[in-house]
């Protein structure tokens, strides 16, 4: 079994930036695919970004341009760069971990931001 904990979260004013670092832990071996997804309130969790294990990444049209997917596949860690935020990037924000085609998942971080 895999664990996934999120952090980096928080409130942050509109035009600021914050880092989410997803770690994972447990039976690590044989990660693929790592993702960022959000939800906000009131509305369907949405795909923000993600990284296949040898670095190839998306990022969603709403956020790109603002944010970047990275990973260090040595230290098992996900990360989501976000710049000029905006009070819609409010949500939480969960990274989830394929192996072997079952996708895991953390529990979120939540990411508030004022305008």
């Amino acid at each position: 079994q895999v664990q996934l904990v999120e952090s980096g979260g928080g409130l942050v004013q509109a035009g600021g930036s914050l880092r989410l670092s997803c770690a994972a832990s447990g039976s690590t071996f044989g990660i693929n695919t790592m993702s960022w997804y959000r939800q906000a309130p009131g509305k369907q969790r949405e795909l923000v970004a993600g990284i296949t294990r040898d670095g190839s990444s998306h990022v969603a049209d709403p956020v790109k341009g603002r944010f970047t997917v990275s990973r260090d596949n040595t230290k098992n860690t996900l990360y989501l760069h976000m710049s000029s935020l905006k009070p819609e990037d409010t949500a939480v924000y969960d990274c989830t971990a394929d192996i072997s085609g079952l996708r895991h998942w953390g529990r979120g971080t939540q990411v508030t931001v004022s305008s």
